[in-house]
């Protein structure tokens, strides 16, 4: 079987290099904190629709700026990651076709596919979007804000995982042994099913921490969605891994840095959710079963 040649290996290194710095937001996101507000009374907290594309701006900005921000501390978190992605890298061909050699089973082949729905943008923006619902009409705070937040951390990591693609240009599995394993006009590294499901998944954890059940469901579904796009041939290992670290890590840091405490909650809110005013609209579902339509219903009030 063909290994990974030394060219392979040298045009790997700039990718690599890229990961280990985009890497970085993983081990950030566990420092980092709300910003405080000075002085000795709080001001009104501007709400997170308000705030909704200045926070991902600023997401944005602190992500591909925090190996600036690194410490010997982080460290332990980033060399880890790094170290096995170079490793699954070195392997990532031979797995993949010994995945395909072994008669890959074509049952397991249709499983993987139908679970990967699962991790579409429809299926990952209606979980964050019900979640958003429910809290509007339940009068939730928590579940408004992981729908809110969810949301951003989904956009953050389509940002991030469309520039690494771009970047990297690596070849799917199924494309047969290409001359090199990047920069080859491919879109396969890292894997987007898995930076998005692990965003959501991780902001979903994050609210509902004190809920097992909850955070089990929540990590299994993006595992299970990850794991998918490896048996189906979508990915390599490395690819999965890297998707995974990644939106561990943009989830993280989205929920540490925007996630506000209902204590903490001031003018213009309560604590079960925003006061509703011009600037955020009551929303709900719409349904025709005889027409076989749907939409959403906006309201806005004073």
């Amino acid at each position: 079987m063909k290994g990974l040649g030394v060219s392979s290996q040298a045009n790997a290194l700039p990718s690599l290099f890229l990961l280990l710095l985009v890497l970085h937001i993983t081990a950030y996101s566990q420092t980092t904190s709300p910003d405080a507000q000075p002085g000795p009374s709080p001001t009104p907290t501007p709400s997170l629709e308000k705030q909704f594309v200045r926070n991902i701006l600023r997401d944005q900005v602190a992500i591909w700026t925090s190996p600036f921000h690194m410490s010997g501390g982080d460290m332990k978190l980033v060399v880890p990651i790094g170290l096995a992605t170079a490793a699954l890298i070195a392997t990532d061909r031979r797995t993949a076709n010994e995945l395909t050699d072994n008669g890959g089973s074509q049952d397991l082949l249709r499983i993987s596919h139908q679970v990967s729905h699962f991790g579409e943008f429809y299926s990952t923006g209606g979980i964050a979007a019900a979640f958003y619902l429910v809290g509007v009409k339940k009068h939730d705070y928590r579940a408004r804000e992981t729908g809110i937040l969810g949301a951003e951390a989904l956009i953050d990591a389509g940002i991030v995982s469309t520039v690494i693609k771009e970047v990297t240009q690596r070849p799917r599995p199924e494309v047969p042994d290409p001359n090199d394993d990047f920069f080859g006009g491919g879109v396969s590294f890292p894997s987007g099913h898995a930076i998005t499901t692990f965003a959501l998944a991780t902001v979903i954890a994050s609210e509902y921490h004190d809920h097992k059940a909850v955070q089990i469901a929540a990590y299994g579904y993006a595992t299970a969605v990850s794991i998918s796009r490896y048996t189906g041939r979508n990915h390599f290992l490395s690819d999965v891994l890297v998707g995974s670290a990644l939106g561990y890590g943009i989830g993280r840091y989205v929920y540490k840095k925007h996630h506000i405490a209902e204590s903490d909650l001031t003018n213009g809110q309560t604590k079960h959710g925003f006061m509703h005013s011009k600037w955020v609209p009551f929303a709900s579902p719409i349904y025709s079963g005889s027409n076989h339509t749907y939409g959403l219903a906006l309201a806005w009030g004073n």
